[in-house]
Parts: structure tokens; C-alpha cells; sequence
């Protein structure tokens, strides 16, 4: 290397060592601490022990997921001239999340994803569990 390359190397070197010593300062002087709320015990319930038995005996229960892409209201007529390579507008937008169903209850939205050459979907958005519950009231 000749000197002038060194020369370089070390004004870089000096201007690249001052600008992180100035953003770890700007760093400092702007991160706060966060405060933290204590959390409940895991193993304690909100629910009681006859509540607790009632919803364990639904948990294994089966139930339906689909994943839906889009809806259309069309006519009987127009449907039975439906064939191969027909084309059905849906009421969705190109890249709009799909509604994750279970049993016909809006649960979550997602994007459809490949797995091992089969499709999938990756949950973006799940509805609260209480908004959930409220649904099937």
C-alpha cells in the first residue's frame, strides 16, 4: 500500500470513529428507560374451577379453518355458462389480506404462503379473543 492509501485509511478511520462516538451520545441522550407493569402469575386463572372444566371439555373439539379469498353475487344463468378458463371478478383488491374463517366466524386475516410445496397461510392479523367471543353470542 502506498502512503497516501494509509493516509486515507486513517482519515476515514478517525471521521468513521467520531460519527459513532456522536450517535452513541445523540443515543444516549434520547433512549429513556421503559417502564414495565407486573404481570399475573401464569398459572392463576380469571376463570373458575366449574369454568375451567366446561372449556376444557370443548377444547377438543374439531372445527372447520378456511381461508377465503374474495366473494361475488352472480346470477344462476351466469353461473352455469361458467366453464374451464372462466374468469370470476371477486370483491377483492390484488394483495388484500384473506379472512381466516373457522366455522364461518371471522377469526383472523392473513397472506397465502408456499410450504414445502403446498399453500399455507401466515396470520397477519388475529381478531382479539374478546372480540371473538362476542361474535358467537
Amino acid at each position: 500500500m502506498s502512503d497516501e492509501q494509509n493516509e486515507l485509511d486513517d482519515v476515514w478511520g478517525e471521521a468513521m470513529a467520531e460519527q459513532t462516538s456522536q450517535s452513541e451520545t445523540k443515543e444516549q441522550d434520547s433512549v429513556k428507560r421503559a417502564e414495565l407493569n407486573d404481570f399475573n402469575d401464569p398459572t392463576e386463572s380469571p376463570l373458575s374451577g366449574d369454568e375451567r372444566r366446561k372449556l376444557d371439555a370443548i377444547l377438543d373439539i374439531p372445527v372447520t379453518i378456511s381461508m377465503e379469498v374474495g366473494r361475488t353475487r352472480i346470477s344462476i344463468r351466469n353461473l352455469l355458462q361458467l366453464n374451464q378458463g372462466s374468469v370470476v371478478e371477486l370483491d377483492r383488491l390484488a394483495g388484500e389480506p384473506l379472512d381466516v374463517m373457522v366455522n364461518g366466524t371471522l377469526i383472523a386475516h392473513g397472506e397465502v404462503v408456499v410450504v414445502n410445496d403446498k399453500f399455507g397461510i401466515r396470520l397477519t392479523d388475529v381478531i382479539s379473543q374478546t372480540e371473538r367471543i362476542k361474535k358467537l353470542k
